[in-house]
């Protein structure tokens, strides 16, 4: 495992540009940093992460993740988090590949695989032998790009079908499920991002998912580790930092923009989200050249 580990680290870094590298593998991204990071608030979007080189940390809701070398973690709804790295230097760079999920490929596969048991959401697992070395030929394929387009799908669907068969595999088959509970979830996660701005009406929502209102409550919590309005509150203030970064200017009116009443309230909740006061913070990330709402690495 430690060599197939250790190539797969060498050949993130010959092709790692920057902090994030979108490669030439559909779906497939390498992170990268030299420095450990502050805590940097995020949505997650549905991805797989596999951790190569160094040690990060994760909170959301109330739940911290920690990832070390060789360790992966599934998220399977689109769900607001803070990342830190904690583990990186330029002699044992962070390192991380990022699998971009396919609904579709996964929902495929579930025809004949047979099912997981149902585990933790909210914890990372060491990867096994089987889908590191899938991984691996995967990432051999960025050093011979002409094979790329033909072999990179099966490696994809081998890829997802290892991780189906592993113990974050009970997330993906719900993802996938039409009538699975994260799928139900995620019309209701949709649905919060699109209408951010609006008052919630947890029943409404409930109806969305076809779940009671207790059952929602509970599979909710279980999908993102936090209630339907301390989901809407972090997209706000994510959608906040948007705006402050696209279109500098009044705090006041960007907290009414997001659907804030009191634009103190928004201020003490930006602060103590953030780190800092609204126009401190976004100040500080132009200063920066910094994107608000980076994807996840």
């Amino acid at each position: 495992m430690e060599d197939a580990l250790q190539e797969l680290i060498a050949i993130a870094g010959r092709h790692a540009h920057g902090r994030r590298t979108r490669t030439a593998i559909p779906r497939v991204t390498i992170g990268r940093s030299e420095v450990p990071t502050a805590p940097l608030p995020e949505l997650c979007q549905p991805t797989a992460l596999f951790v190569l080189q160094g040690a990060k940390t994760v909170l959301i809701g109330d739940r911290t993740l920690r990832y070390g070398a060789g360790s992966y973690f599934v998220y399977a709804v689109e769900t607001p988090a803070t990342s830190q790295l904690i583990e990186a230097s330029s002699a044992f760079p962070y390192m991380a590949i990022a699998f971009a999920l396919d609904v579709g490929l996964i929902a495929s596969l579930l025809i004949d695989h047979k099912p997981a048991v149902d585990g933790d959401n909210f914890v990372t697992n060491r990867v096994d032998d089987e889908l590191l070395d899938a991984w691996r030929r995967m990432l051999r394929l960025l050093d011979r790009p002409a094979e790329i387009p033909v072999l990179a799908p099966m490696l994809e669907r081998e890829i997802a079908f290892r991780l189906l068969q592993g113990p974050q595999g009970a997330k993906l088959r719900q993802l996938a499920g039409a009538d699975g509970r994260l799928s139900q979830i995620r019309r209701a996660t949709a649905w919060i991002r699109s209408h951010y701005n609006e008052p919630i009406d947890v029943t409404e929502l409930a109806g969305l998912a076809h779940m009671s209102n207790a059952s929602f409550h509970r599979h909710f919590k279980a999908a993102t580790a936090m209630s339907p309005i301390q989901y809407q509150k972090q997209v706000r203030l994510l959608e906040a930092r948007h705006l402050l970064i696209a279109e500098p200017g009044s705090a006041a009116r960007v907290a009414f923009a997001v659907g804030y009443e009191s634009a103190s309230q928004f201020s003490r909740e930006y602060a103590r989200h953030f780190g800092l006061p609204p126009a401190r913070d976004a100040a500080r990330l132009l200063a920066r050249g910094e994107a608000a709402t980076p994807e996840i690495d």
